[in-house]
């Protein structure tokens, strides 16, 4: 399973808890910084992002992959509109929360949410 991680470095607690959850190894994390001009077109800029990837398109459509989007959620929004076309489906993505009474702020994983599976249960739901 690849890991695109479009939000902060991981640490190696949060991605045992990722492969944890998934039932399965990490074989590849791809970590991108994520610094879109706020005064430019979001769309051109997932559009550059993702191609700056290198990934070639097969590899979007037959592996699989976790995603975990950056903060801000229009440009979350634009990359995962961006994903799906590449895809041809949505992404699993990774939600992270803040770990309870932490002295120091620190974040562990929360779930992984397959968007895929959410967007078919809402088709059932008209």
């Amino acid at each position: 399973m690849n890991l695109l991680n479009l939000s902060h470095p991981l640490t190696a607690r949060q991605l045992e808890q990722i492969q944890a959850l998934a039932g399965q190894p990490v074989s590849a994390t791809i970590e991108a910084r994520v610094q879109f001009d706020l005064s430019e077109p979001f769309a051109a800029q997932a559009v550059r992002l993702l191609d700056d990837l290198g990934i070639a398109p097969q590899r979007w459509q037959a592996e699989p992959w976790l995603v975990l989007l950056p903060s801000l959620n229009y440009i979350a929004a634009v990359v995962l509109a961006e994903l799906h076309g590449r895809m041809g489906h949505f992404p699993a993505i990774v939600r992270l929360r803040p770990v309870p009474d932490a002295v120091v702020t620190e974040f562990e994983v929360a779930e992984i949410i397959n968007l895929e599976q959410v967007r078919q249960a809402a088709r059932t739901r008209r």
